[in-house]
C-alpha cells in the first residue's frame, strides 16, 4: 500500500502561520522534504488548494517574476517543483469544489476516497495540507509519516499545526538532521 506522507514547515512553538495568516519566516516553498523522487500524487484541502494553484501557476508561467506570496523571485528549487506539480495528479479533499484550473486535478469527497487512493498502485502520496485536512487524515489513521521542518523562532500567536487534531497520536522518530540557519528536519512514523 502507498504511504500518505505529510510535510509541514513550522515554528518551534508549532505554528504553521503567524497571526497575519502567513508563515513569513519561510523564504521558499520548494520540496525541502526530499519527497519528489518517491511520490506521484498530491492531496490538499480545498482551502489550501486555491492559493496553491495560483502560486505554482504563477511560477510555471513566469519563473523569473516575483511570486505573489513571497514577493521574491522563485528559487531554482521552486521552479523545479512547479514543473513537477504541473504534471503530477493533485487530489482535493472537498465536499463542495467541483472544478479546478489544473487539468490533473481530481476531487475526493470523503476520507474513504483517500483510503482508496492509497490502495491504488503507484508511488507514495504527499499530503500538503492545510492544517485541518492534515489533522483529519491523521485522526482517521490515514497518515503514515510526518515530515517537519522546524524553524528556530517562536511565532507566538498564529495557527497551530495540530490545533484541530482530536486525539493523541504516538509518533516514532525516524530521522533528525540539521539544516542551514538552525532549522531541523524531523521525520516521524505515525503509530
Amino acid at each position: 500500500m502507498r504511504k500518505l506522507i505529510t510535510g509541514m514547515k513550522l515554528s518551534i512553538d508549532g505554528k504553521m502561520e503567524g497571526p497575519e495568516g502567513m508563515a513569513d519566516w519561510v523564504h521558499a516553498w520548494s520540496d525541502d522534504y526530499g519527497l519528489t523522487p518517491q511520490i506521484d500524487a498530491c492531496v490538499l484541502g480545498s482551502t489550501m488548494y486555491g492559493g496553491y494553484e495560483r502560486y505554482w501557476t504563477g511560477i510555471q508561467n513566469e519563473p523569473d517574476k516575483p511570486a505573489w506570496i513571497t514577493g521574491a523571485a522563485p528559487t531554482p528549487a521552486e521552479v523545479e517543483w512547479a514543473r513537477f506539480a504541473a504534471k503530477t495528479p493533485h487530489y482535493v479533499l472537498s465536499n463542495t469544489m467541483g472544478s479546478a484550473s489544473w487539468p490533473h486535478t481530481r476531487f475526493l469527497r470523503k476520507l474513504d476516497d483517500v483510503a482508496a487512493l492509497k490502495r491504488q498502485p503507484g508511488k507514495d502520496i504527499y499530503l500538503m495540507g492545510g492544517a485541518k485536512t492534515a489533522a483529519s487524515l491523521i485522526d482517521a489513521g490515514l497518515v503514515d509519516e510526518i515530515r517537519l521542518i522546524v524553524y528556530p523562532l517562536v511565532a507566538g500567536r498564529g495557527k497551530s499545526l495540530f490545533a484541530t487534531t482530536e486525539r493523541r497520536h504516538k509518533l516514532e522518530l525516524k530521522k533528525v538532521s540539521e539544516l542551514p540557519g538552525g532549522k531541523l528536519n524531523l521525520i516521524y512514523a505515525v503509530g
